[in-house]
C-alpha cells in the first residue's frame, strides 16, 4: 500500500510542479512529461528507503 500512495503522491506532486513551471516560463504543458518524472521519482525513492537501515523502534537516544 505505501508503493501506491508514494505513486500517487508522486504523481500528483511532480505533475503539479511540471505545470506550474511550464506556465511560469510559458512553454507547452505536457502531462505526459510530468507522468513520467514522476515514475521516476517514487522508483527513486523506494529505492531510497530500501537502502536506507532501519532502525529499531526502541532506540532512544
Amino acid at each position: 500500500m505505501r508503493y501506491v500512495m508514494t505513486l500517487i503522491w508522486s504523481l500528483v506532486l511532480v505533475t503539479m510542479l511540471n505545470y506550474v513551471v511550464s506556465a511560469v516560463i510559458n512553454v507547452e504543458f505536457v502531462l505526459m512529461n510530468g507522468i513520467i518524472m514522476a515514475v521516476v521519482m517514487a522508483v527513486a525513492i523506494v529505492v531510497i528507503d530500501a537502502l536506507l537501515p532501519k532502525m529499531p523502534k526502541n532506540a532512544h537516544h
